[in-house]
């Protein structure tokens, strides 16, 4: 697929979002990459085997307090290639993309890793 065909879909999963997440979305960007750097790599502490397909850097919104401001965006960051490797076709390659981009937002709104496991897995 190609790179632009893919950031209109990353584009269309944030339009998507519920009402009240878009709303609240605030200093943050949003970026398609090829392949995590080996630094994206190791801030994610992803396992041995695991595939890193998004990535949140930033500060939380439960995290921050009043004086925050006059920081850079926060940045979730969609991994075209792995997502592909991952899918043999485009709707499953759309219907990831929509998985990853609710996943990183959810990291933007505080939710941890342990807690969008159990939600992913139907807890």
């Amino acid at each position: 697929m190609d790179r632009e065909r893919f950031e209109r879909l990353v584009a269309r999963a944030v339009e998507r979002l519920p009402e009240e997440f878009c709303d609240r979305l605030e200093n943050i960007d949003i970026v398609v990459e090829d392949l995590p750097s080996r630094h994206q790599l190791h801030q994610s502490r992803i396992g041995r085997g695991e595939t890193l397909l998004g990535l949140y850097e930033g500060v939380p919104r439960t995290n921050r307090t009043s004086n925050y401001g006059l920081v850079p965006p926060d940045k979730i960051t969609i991994f075209q290639k792995p997502i592909e490797g991952k899918c043999r076709d485009d709707e499953e390659i759309t219907a990831e993309i929509e998985k990853v981009v609710r996943h990183e937002i959810a990291h933007h709104f505080g939710t941890g890793e342990a807690r969008l496991r159990e939600i992913e897995n139907g807890w």
